[in-house]
């Protein structure tokens, strides 16, 4: 394709590849120098004319030149955004407009706003917040009222009569007729269009549904009305009333309508509730960060634009603005975003801050890590809203049952009409419109529509407040029936992060001599353990003894010398190796390992010196989470690569039912799909890499939010607080959320049930008296409004014991 010539438009200036090199010296000259009397804006790159008028602005001493207020007020904001290439490094997401979806079905994605041809709900944007205020609350809301303003004087002049009241002889009844005619023209015909819209697509599509029913319903109440308004001679003499009228119902008509949209508005306010966790989430991040440029000026930039590398300041009570590793300062952040935890967590160099947690007391020098879509909180509000919009398994039951519904609903009215007009009192005809427009009007499936999706909308939110972030319904659904829970140990069930335990000392060398030495030689390992080893001993004050010639043997331990003494460290391998003999130490080193830890031998110039111990710490909620879900019915089994001592003196401790140790990634999945074929129901919970298969095998894929990105991609559930205990919140929530939703198609079946064959009329025959059309559409609203109102309790579900 061929490229353009004009490289210096919007589009790209906005999309240069992340990685291009920017020649700052050039940018800067382009928008200095003026070339035919031309300069390069920096934020747009149009050409501007110099002296025309143009916004300018000098910043250190020179001037820049802006094609509109607009590009000018950006520079201001950000110069050195523009100045040091970093517009063009930042990484653009891809144009597009904004997408919609539908929370019923799915599949249907269109750009903009519309209604789903299907169930023929109002899409949502599918990252669960819109921008601005919410169009179609504001237009049903004016609608509404104004219908509710017509249906008022409607019913005073339609009811009259029957209260008693001469409203109808002081106008007369023609007048009368017209002034209802009048009245409820605006509301069906202009009022009440997005439901005719949405009934007519479902026709034509013949995804038959609640609007449907509304449209065929309504419609034949006006329009039966107008026929008897203006040509009222059609009808039979017998059922004309006194005067040669026709009774009419433009007011059920309108209170119909007015009633509809009490549900649309009930609805689509608390379906604006529902993403109220995710404006909480947003609400988190700072709008701005406080860069530092390399000549060390300091200033408040927007925060999107900041990049990756970018190095930036966060004061005391600040809020940190993005994913960002620590360069400078020492501080206590609150983590309860993440963890739920109260007391703040210490950083300082080289550790890592996540945005949107709050930096308490210390002043910090951070370099930005991750920026945008990438980070932890856009991340989690990435879950929360695709959650909103997933739907679970239980819903395919409700729309099965309603694409048989709508029909068998038509075919009672048709029956009810005919039946009513051959067999029925006088006046038939009257009585046969009653009836059918009636069970059209009782019979709409609005609570069978709100059932599932409210409730999964309201527990999404709901989760994300306990730390418990639902990827999509499915999982949600299938958390409540798991019987069997597969863990993975280190950074789950543990703390991941290894500490020096034990320190024992054999021989005539002193305690502090020893792990001086040891001090020294681990300084200059790489292995997991070393770490932990080092900062045990400096928390000792033990300062570490110079070690040269250091040497690592894979699969036994390190060595070295620290002037003439030659110091080992390791397994009994590694003793062999170097000539110790163990025996005085091996019985300890086992009683060590029973209890979970790992023991390691250290020997000075082949003599046995000591053993040194280190073990990774069980959760402090981890005990009690397993107690919690033995309690719910689970059984619990752990799957680790860890070795067989260790792992069952951690299961031991815990009551594990089941160990597989020694076990590698793949291990994990087949582990998971064995218990398939024996008829479990699996979760699997993880945090790493290696887990990754069998989080993704598992019916439930259950990631601890401290873990390994692809972890958390690979599952169904991620626990912020990265503990067991959230898989008992998950689970209540699952099962709470299950048991609404069946409370839900409960109220929505029994009252579609119950409701029909009222409105058809056989209680007539008792009773002597007909449903009327607007009873009948005060109780289809009335059973949406149970439904949500029933949704809505998840907020406030208890999920902690």
């Amino acid at each position: 394709m061929e490229q353009s010539n004009h490289t210096h438009d919007h589009e790209n200036c906005d999309h240069q590849h992340e990685d291009a090199a920017v020649d700052t010296h050039a940018l800067f000259k382009a928008a200095t120098v003026p070339v035919d009397g031309k300069v390069k804006d920096l934020v747009c790159g149009m050409d501007v004319a110099v002296d025309k008028g143009k916004p300018t602005l000098t910043y250190k001493g020179d001037a820049f030149h802006f094609c509109s207020a607009g590009c000018h007020g950006k520079f201001e904001r950000d110069p050195y955004f523009y100045l040091s290439g970093n517009k063009a490094r930042k990484k653009q997401p891809a144009q597009k407009n904004a997408m919609y979806t539908c929370p019923m079905d799915p599949e249907i994605v269109q750009e903009g706003p519309g209604t789903c041809p299907i169930c023929g709900m109002a899409l949502e944007p599918m990252d669960g917040i819109a921008e601005g205020p919410n169009h179609e609350l504001i237009d049903f809301t004016r609608r509404f009222w104004i219908s509710v303003a017509a249906a008022i004087p409607l019913l005073v002049v339609s009811m009259a009569p029957m209260l008693g009241l001469p409203v109808r002889e002081w106008m007369g009844e023609t007048l009368a007729l017209y002034l209802e005619f009048a009245l409820a023209t605006p509301v069906v015909l202009w009022a009440a269009r997005p439901f005719f819209h949405r009934g007519w697509a479902s026709i034509k599509t013949w995804n038959l549904n609640m609007w449907t029913l509304i449209m065929i319903g309504v419609g034949a109440a006006y329009l039966y009305s107008v026929v008897a308004t203006f040509f009222a001679d059609l009808f039979p003499p017998d059922l004309q009333m006194e005067g040669g009228h026709m009774p009419v119902y433009y007011e059920a008509a309108v209170v119909i309508i007015a009633l509809v949209f009490v549900g649309q508005v009930l609805e689509l306010r608390a379906r604006e509730r529902t993403g109220d966790a995710i404006r909480a989430l947003l609400d988190l991040a700072p709008k701005t960060a406080r860069r530092i440029t390399p000549d060390g000026d300091e200033y408040d930039a927007p925060l999107e634009n900041i990049i990756a590398g970018d190095r930036l300041r966060v004061r005391p009570g600040d809020a940190i603005p993005v994913d960002s590793i620590v360069l400078e300062g020492r501080t206590y952040v609150d983590e309860s975003m993440l963890t739920g935890e109260p007391l703040a967590v210490e950083k300082t160099e080289g550790d890592t801050v996540t945005g949107g947690t709050l930096n308490k007391q210390g002043s910090l020098v951070i370099e930005a890590a991750k920026v945008g879509e990438d980070t932890m909180l856009a991340r989690i509000v990435a879950m929360v809203s695709s959650a909103q919009r997933s739907r679970a398994p239980i819903q395919g039951l409700a729309d099965r049952v309603a694409s048989y519904f709508v029909p068998a609903v038509v075919v009672v009215a048709v029956l009810a009409f005919a039946i009513w007009l051959l067999i029925g009192p006088d006046p038939a005809f009257v009585f046969a419109i009653v009836s059918a427009v009636s069970v059209l009007i009782i019979a709409c499936p609005c609570a069978l529509g709100l059932a599932t999706p409210m409730s999964i909308m309201t527990a999404s939110g709901r989760g994300a407040q306990a730390g418990v972030l639902i990827k999509d319904a499915e999982a949600l659904e299938r958390m409540a029936k798991v019987d069997v829970l597969v863990v993975d140990k280190t950074g789950t069930l543990t703390e991941g992060k290894p500490r020096l335990t034990d320190v024992v000392s054999i021989g005539p060398l002193a305690e502090n001599d020893m792990l001086a030495l040891v001090r020294g030689l681990e300084a200059g390992s790489e292995h997991p353990l070393a770490e932990a080893i080092v900062d045990g001993i400096a928390a000792r004050d033990i300062a570490a003894a110079p070690v040269a010639d250091f040497e690592a043997t894979t699969g036994k331990g390190v060595s070295g010398k620290s002037g003439d003494q030659h110091i080992a460290l390791g397994n009994a391998a590694m003793m062999a190796t170097v000539g110790a003999d163990t025996k005085a130490a091996d019985a300890q080193a086992h009683a060590l390992r029973s209890q979970g830890k790992t023991a390691m031998y250290v020997a000075i110039d082949g003599e046995l010196a000591g053993l040194i111990a280190v073990a990774d710490p069980i959760k402090a909620t981890t005990a009690e989470a397993i107690a919690a879900l033995h309690r719910a019915g689970l059984k619990i089994i752990m799957a680790t690569g860890d070795n067989e001592t260790t792992a069952r003196a951690v299961a031991d401790q815990l009551g594990i039912d089941e160990v597989r140790a020694g076990v590698l990634p793949e291990d994990k999945k087949a582990l998971v799909e064995e218990l398939h074929k024996a008829g479990h129901k699996v979760a699997m919970a993880g945090d790493g890499v290696n887990d990754a298969p069998a989080l993704a095998a598992a019916e439930v894929g259950v990631a601890m939010g401290t873990g390994a990105d692809v972890a958390v991609e690979s599952a169904g559930i991620t626990l912020l607080r990265g503990d067991l205990g959230g898989i008992v919140r998950a689970r209540r929530l699952s099962e709470a959320t299950l048991r609404n939703i069946k409370q839900n198609l409960f109220f929505a079946f029994a009252y579609n049930t119950i409701g029909v064959p009222i409105a058809a009329g056989v209680l007539y025959p008792m009773t002597g008296t007909l449903l009327s059309p607007m009873i009948a559409a005060a109780a289809m609203s009335l059973s949406s409004v149970s439904v949500i109102t029933n949704a809505l309790r998840l907020r406030s579900v208890k999920l902690d014991a």
